[in-house]
């Protein structure tokens, strides 16, 4: 599964009056892995930066007036993200601005289901607790220290850390990944104990077991997990 956590900075809070996207940072998480790639991109707003914006994450007007307008970045930006689903804290404010980007040159909105608000689940997991990203953060022991400005890219790194403590954490997957096939045969990566435990079944119990499972039929699923049977080791 993949997924891709998202983050932008804008020239201010609302699309409707003018105020465009100056950076997009995105980072890929493959079944909620950290695969190392990552999409960056400053744009061009095509008009002057506010104080206000600025002060939150120092690109200037003149540091931006090199970079691509989103015309040009929108493609390969799409291309990115392709149809997988978008991690982002408070999506509505990143989401609505790219739609209103999108829209200035004839492209579709991104569609709301495949959207996952980490600020709502953040606000379900703990109820009347802060939700900012440094307050999660602060409540994951998340190291933040880079983050004296808003970066997309940076913030989307630190996101991707605390969407993985909201969904329970990394050990949530238990390395099941391992595993292959119906018999759950652990692959390489799966440490082996250097000496088994002992038996906690008792010769009788092992038969008893064995007749049970002979007697439900030939093609039962149970039959799948066991050795033949003279090769059934207790334990």
């Amino acid at each position: 599964m993949r997924e891709i956590v998202l983050d932008t900075e804008t020239t201010g809070l609302d699309p409707a009056t003018g105020d465009r996207v100056v950076e997009i940072g995105c980072v890929e998480l493959l079944n909620r892995i950290p695969t190392g790639t990552s999409y960056h991109v400053y744009i061009n707003p095509e008009r002057s930066m506010p104080e206000e914006a600025f002060r939150v994450h120092g690109l200037s007007s003149e540091f931006l007036s090199d970079k691509p307008r989103f015309a040009e970045i929108a493609d390969e930006f799409l291309t990115f993200i392709d149809e997988d689903a978008l991690v982002i804290h408070n999506a509505a404010f990143d989401v609505g601005f790219l739609d209103a980007e999108f829209a200035k040159l004839g492209k579709p909105k991104i569609s709301r289901s495949r959207v996952v608000d980490t600020l709502m689940l953040a606000r379900r997991k703990n109820p009347g607790g802060a939700a900012s990203l440094d307050a999660l953060c602060a409540r994951y022991g998340i190291d933040n220290s880079k983050r004296t400005k808003h970066g997309a890219l940076l913030d989307s790194e630190i996101l991707a850390e605390v969407y993985l403590e909201l969904l329970g954490g990394r050990q949530a997957s238990l390395g099941l990944s391992q595993l292959s096939g119906r018999g759950g045969k652990a692959g390489s990566a799966v440490a082996q104990r250097p000496t088994p435990l002992p038996p906690r079944l008792t010769d009788a119990e092992v038969e008893a077991h064995l007749a049970f499972v002979a007697g439900l039929g030939g093609t039962v699923l149970w039959r799948e997990f066991l050795a033949e049977p003279d090769a059934v080791q207790p334990g």
